[in-house]
């Protein structure tokens, strides 16, 4: 049983997989009406065992509209000419949609202003305000 990298932590086992070849509205001339290129490609991320629940959770909450409503990502690639071409790209899709919900996001550390930014701020305010009172006709020397 083969196994895909999808990240250093996640592993798909391939039988997670379900891949089915269907006939491509793209490129393809006359094999267009014959030969099947396009791939639709399913996961179902309810039933993984490879996910972290974390990863699944996200995936299933995520609203997104290749999620059907059993827990199933539904990808398809016809825009290529070869099946494994089409192949290739439904699975580099499907890696970057685990990819971003494995991704979590660095907590932002609270910092305080430097007294430096602070001097700034409050030098910029009162130029600022003295030259909005010029503007009237008044002249306020510093």
């Amino acid at each position: 049983m083969a196994r895909i990298q999808i990240n250093d932590r996640i592993w798909l086992f391939d039988d997670e997989l379900d891949e089915k070849f269907i006939r491509s509205s793209g490129p393809g001339g006359q094999n267009v009406n014959k030969v099947a290129t396009s791939v639709q490609l399913r996961f179902d991320v309810r039933r993984s065992r490879s996910l972290p629940d974390r990863v699944r959770n996200k995936l299933l909450n995520s609203g997104d509209s290749r999620l059907t409503n059993d827990g199933e990502i539904v990808l398809v690639a016809g825009r290529h000419r070869t099946q494994e071409a089409n192949r290739r790209e439904a699975l580099e899709r499907l890696k970057e949609i685990i990819r971003q919900a494995a991704h979590v996001r660095r907590r932002r550390i609270a910092t305080k202003p430097t007294l430096g930014s602070k001097k700034r701020r409050l030098d910029a305010k009162t130029k600022r305000g003295n030259l909005k009172k010029n503007r009237s006709g008044r002249i306020e020397l510093d």
